[in-house]
């Protein structure tokens, strides 16, 4: 389904923690300003850098809870503990005046915006091996062994969804990665989900 003439692309980004998806979007929005991000609702403590309405929307539960009433969110889900949801009408608001928007979500987020947006256009990034996600993780330097040992096992429940999304990009030579999802952004093509030479990546992270 096409995007309606004059009207914003909605793209959505998902990857498993430790991928660099956060670091790739930054980069792209780096090169070129008139893509905008969505900024998420949560209900997990800011972190010392992080300020109210730029970072995130932060609330309590009970906001949360109260938003998912009132058909607020365009999705949400519940990630390591927290609540996380997208504004519908945040959204709406960017794509009706012609600035295409990307949301970083996890795949049931990715999910739920293909019901209620089938026009949107999903991008999943994934590492170029398991010992690189693990290494990646283990740099931050910011989680416990039980922890990082978590988020493994949750990346790889993450990553068996990557063929519901239509692209695919392996997060290798950083660079190269963001040309990528620049290009894909700007509409380009290329980088399907199932082409078949990410077989033997998939073997390795899926093990």
């Amino acid at each position: 389904m096409q995007t309606a003439p004059g009207r914003g692309s909605l793209h959505v980004i998902a990857a498993p923690s430790g991928a660099g998806k956060t670091s790739l979007v930054k980069a792209v929005l780096d090169r070129d300003p008139s893509l905008r991000v969505s900024v998420s609702h949560t209900t997990r403590k800011p972190r010392p850098h992080e300020r109210d309405g730029e970072h995130y929307h932060f609330v309590s539960i009970d906001e949360f809870k109260r938003l998912v009433e009132a058909g607020e969110f365009l999705e949400y889900a519940q990630v390591f503990d927290n609540y996380y949801g997208t504004s519908r009408s945040a959204v709406e608001a960017l794509c009706s005046r012609g600035i295409d928007v990307i949301l970083e979500i996890d795949w049931q987020g990715a999910r739920q915006v293909r019901k209620a947006q089938p026009d949107c256009r999903t991008i999943f990034i994934l590492p170029p091996s398991r010992r690189s996600l693990e290494e990646r993780l283990r740099n931050r330097k910011t989680d416990s062994e039980e922890v990082i040992q978590r988020r493994l096992r949750d990346s790889i429940t993450d990553m068996s969804h990557y063929s519901e999304f239509d692209r695919v990009i392996v997060n290798d030579q950083f660079e190269d990665a963001v040309s990528q999802l620049l290009s894909l952004l700007r509409g380009g093509g290329g980088y399907e989900a199932g082409r078949p030479e990410l077989q033997p990546l998939i073997r390795d992270l899926l093990g």
